[in-house]
């Protein structure tokens, strides 16, 4: 059986180390870099299951670094990072991120989480052989699972992993409301952990994406104080 391979790119040698350390106890083969270039180069050259990467790296920082992997792959990412505030993780999560997770940090947090996304991506990958899944077509859109393709009014939208996911179980569920922690659960994999402002951050993306920001018919509605409908 092909071992987990996962990426851990930082800067910090000490960071790098801790985390190999706790990830190497669960069986994963770690692959340590210490620029963006050199993590550019690893996706490249090797099958990566999972990215955790800094922001602030030499050559190319772990904005770009996302930028380039969601161009051509859909593994999961998850920033460790120093930045704090608000705008930095909103930045990352646009940008195609599944996770943000900020220093000091606590390892088996970090464990937990990447066993989760894991969990996730494997279902993901495994879902088209399952039989049960459907293209869906409402509101002028085409959502099919298999491919994971979105079609809006014959224009191709690229969205990243989690947005389709988001829209996909919407869309999937007409005029049903899902609270933001149903949202999260359903998609992230996992128990709902202040996620709210993660879920809210990748509905405003995926209605910008949908040019939703002008349009007043919207596709996903918001029912106040309640959740997210899909209105199509």
């Amino acid at each position: 059986m092909k071992r987990i391979t996962i990426l851990i790119a930082d800067d910090e040698a000490e960071i790098a180390d801790l985390v190999a350390l706790h990830l190497e106890k669960e069986g994963y083969q770690m692959i340590k870099v210490s620029d963006g270039r050199e993590a550019i180069e690893a996706i490249q050259s090797h099958s990566i299951d999972l990215a955790i990467l800094d922001i602030m790296m030499p050559k190319l920082d772990g904005y770009e670094v996302t930028r380039q992997i969601r161009e051509q792959h859909q593994m999961p990412i998850i920033f460790l990072s120093a930045k704090t505030s608000d705008m930095d993780k909103i930045t990352g999560l646009v940008l195609g991120a599944d996770d943000y997770m900020t220093k000091p940090f606590n390892p088996m947090e970090l464990v937990a989480r990447v066993k989760a996304h894991l969990r996730r991506s494997a279902m993901q990958l495994n879902q088209p052989m399952t039989g049960h899944t459907s293209v869906l077509e409402a509101g002028g859109l085409i959502i099919d699972p298999d491919k994971r393709t979105v079609i809006l009014y014959g224009e191709n939208i690229e969205l990243t992993p989690k947005e389709f996911d988001i829209l996909y179980l919407l869309a999937g569920h007409s005029k049903k409301v899902f609270s933001v922690e149903n949202i999260f659960q359903h998609v992230w994999g996992e128990a709902y952990y202040e996620g709210g402002n993660t879920v809210m951050v990748h509905i405003r993306t995926l209605r910008k994406k949908l040019g939703e920001d002008t349009n007043k018919n919207k596709l996903i509605k918001t029912i106040w104080g309640v959740g997210y409908t899909f209105n199509g």
